[in-house]
């Protein structure tokens, strides 16, 4: 290996970089990187064209990145974005894109799982959790519906409706996934909602709006998840709280009530309650009976069983478990929960065990292991009692 070679051509490599658009640090890390691959290269076989091989390198590494620092600060912009209270002045390209890729050739599902892989930015595999399918399904879908709108011509928009399940899918996975979307789905919903007068959109918007002040309060120091019941209330954002119940009060006054107004008024309660003993579970029931009545989800009837659960005791909520599905996601971890509740520790930790291991993320992984090792401390030291 030619030291001196590198060295004496290391400043021309920097200048052809800086010649074509890079700044000059970023040159200089992309050039010693380049170098490196030489050293490591090099002995087994010097390219004809040394500056020229150094040349091609370093601006390849150099362009790595430059996008990998775009993604990160854009990632950056999106935690720190925070929505602002108050309807926007205007419709902007990212909505209208939103309805264009729910065209009318597209069946509904079709179109919601497009958007979502073409706009949204969510994966595959996020889109198929939402929707309960294989990824291989979804994968097939997304596939099929690219095909269909291949040969046509977007010049027809969607429906309100498609966009609103988009757009309420996108801020699921920002609220709950490993991707920061929220804000964003927030933002394009207030636009939504400056445009449109429809009491779902005020819905959708309210139930958004519900969510995100709790933001806070979701993690704590540690970045370990908290769950409602044990959550900080001191920390939720009562701004957001005020206007999101504002907008819904409006919009069920209206007397045309949706599954988006239905889940609203269910964060509107859990927000409302000065404790999470406080809650009124009653009620809520009574708003996811609503929701089983307007959307049948068999989601939606494994959150039921958890408010049944705590508005008529753990064996009501096992009972009203029993009739659904055992591989629905979070079955498992609703079971460990009531039957922790209902006193039998050991199943409670088995199956918060088991539930760790089928966790769509690390922080729900971590979380329902913590659960599992906590009970089985407890258990432990009842054997040496």
């Amino acid at each position: 290996m030619n030291e001196a070679l590198l060295r004496s051509l290391t400043p021309g490599v920097i200048g052809v970089l800086v010649r074509r658009g890079a700044d000059f640090a970023g040159a200089e890390d992309a050039v010693q990187e380049a170098l490196v691959e030489a050293v490591r290269l090099w002995p087994d076989e010097q390219p004809r064209d040394p500056k020229g091989w150094l040349v091609t390198v370093a601006w390849r590494k150099f362009l790595d990145a430059a996008r990998s620092e775009a993604a990160r600060r854009r990632r950056e912009d999106l935690a720190d974005r925070e929505p602002e209270p108050g309807p926007a002045a205007a419709v902007d390209d990212t909505l209208q894109l939103y309805f264009l890729c729910a065209h009318p050739s597209l069946t509904p599902s079709s179109a919601v799982a497009l958007t979502l892989r073409a706009v949204g930015g969510l994966t595959t595999r996020q889109i198929a959790r939402a929707y309960l399918v294989p990824e291989a399904t979804m994968a097939q879908r997304i596939s099929r519906a690219k095909r269909t709108v291949s040969a046509v011509r977007f010049d027809q928009s969607g429906d309100v409706a498609t966009v609103l399940r988009v757009l309420y899918l996108v801020f699921n996975e920002g609220y709950s996934g490993d991707l920061d979307l929220a804000a964003e789905a927030i933002r394009l919903t207030r636009q939504l909602a400056a445009v449109i007068d429809h009491p779902e959109v005020a819905g959708l918007l309210a139930l958004m709006l519900l969510h995100h002040a709790r933001r806070t309060g979701r993690t704590g120091p540690d970045g370990a998840l908290v769950p409602l019941a044990e959550q900080d209330r001191g920390r939720w954002d009562t701004g957001l709280i005020a206007e999101g119940i504002g907008i819904l009060q409006k919009a069920l006054a209206r007397d045309r009530l949706g599954e988006f107004q239905a889940q609203a008024a269910i964060a509107a309660l859990h927000a409302d309650a000065p404790t999470a003993e406080e809650t009124d579970w009653v009620q809520i029931v009574e708003w996811y009976d609503e929701l089983v009545r307007l959307t049948g989800s068999p989601v939606v009837r494994l959150n039921r069983a958890v408010a049944v659960g705590e508005a008529d005791g753990p064996r009501a909520g096992l009972a009203a478990l029993a009739e659904l599905d055992g591989t629905l996601p979070r079955y498992t971890a609703v079971a460990a929960y009531l039957h922790e509740r209902d006193g039998d520790l050991a199943e409670a930790a088995r199956l918060y065990a088991e539930a760790a291991h089928r966790a769509p993320n690390l922080a729900e992984r971590e979380y329902l292991t913590r659960q599992a090792a906590r009970l089985n401390t407890v258990l432990k030291d009842r054997r040496k009692g």
